[in-house]
């Protein structure tokens, strides 16, 4: 049996929508936003990464469980994943998935990678068999970022670089296929689309020029403190753009062509 984690998240249930029901169950924290995987035959379980207990049931039976990444960094979310992972091993599965991202690096000032690297750490601790997906950076994010500059024409930020932006659909497709036809032991190649884009490029590929103008991280960094943005998102933001501008997003590979068995989504279809 497959389990999956997070199915009530935008990956998470994407995957489950790409998967027959039979021998597939979820764990999720609230199982009444899951009814309609219930109605389909699909197994619900309540399931919560910081309350390990619950791993117990949720996990039964399994063969394969896929760790839908915490929405956390640091200290709570390998807390988060060695609760999962742990609970994956005593429940006797057979392979370990977890959605893990490209550009993973202990050193990486983008705060989830340090968090994925000790996570993939973690999971070639636990003597079972596991696959790292190294999904590329989110299309959707990349809309985010680019923030009002869509409209204003003007985008204030640091520098950055290119990323190979990817849609959650084809990395959801991606996934599925890995837990069904198998492959991959350990870290795959990164998931990530046929070209790599910076935000100016990207809002060109949205059909807007915009007006690129670069300012310093500290500036930016007391711009967003002085707007009220909490700190955790200030240091999420401008690692970012490190990372991004030291080529940590930029690799480009043909490994998720293969596993959709057609071209990537791309901008602008991909936001």
């Amino acid at each position: 049996m497959i389990v999956i984690t997070g199915a009530n998240g935008k990956l998470g249930r994407a995957i489950v929508d790409r998967l027959p029901a039979e021998g597939l169950a979820v764990s999720v924290r609230d199982p009444a936003e899951a009814q309609d995987l219930a109605a389909r035959g699909v197994r619900v379980r309540r399931g919560d990464f910081t309350e390990p207990d619950t791993l117990r049931d949720a996990f039964e039976g399994a063969t394969q469980v896929l760790i839908v990444s915490a929405a956390a960094t640091g200290e709570e979310a390998l807390r988060r994943h060695r609760a999962a992972i742990t609970a994956a091993v005593e429940a006797g599965a057979r392979r370990i998935l977890y959605t893990s991202h490209m550009g993973v690096s202990a050193t990486s000032p983008f705060p989830p990678m340090p968090s994925h690297a000790a996570s993939e750490a973690l999971l070639a601790e636990s003597g079972v068999p596991f696959t790292s997906l190294r999904n590329g950076f989110y299309a959707s994010s990349g809309v985010m970022m680019l923030g009002h500059a869509l409209a204003t024409g003007e985008l204030i930020a640091p520098e950055d670089g290119p990323v190979s932006w990817t849609t959650h659909a084809d990395l959801a497709q991606a996934a599925a296929h890995i837990l069904t036809d198998g492959g991959f032991e350990g870290a795959t190649p990164p998931l990530a689309a046929r070209e790599a884009l910076d935000l100016e490029g990207l809002a060109e590929r949205h059909g807007q020029s915009i007006k690129r103008v670069v300012v310093s991280d500290d500036d930016f960094a007391a711009g967003m403190r002085e707007r009220g943005v909490p700190e955790w998102q200030v240091e999420m933001s401008l690692g970012f753009f490190q990372a991004a501008r030291a080529g940590e997003f930029a690799a480009v590979d043909p490994t998720l062509e293969r596993l959709l068995g057609r071209p990537p989504v791309s901008p602008p279809e991909a936001g």
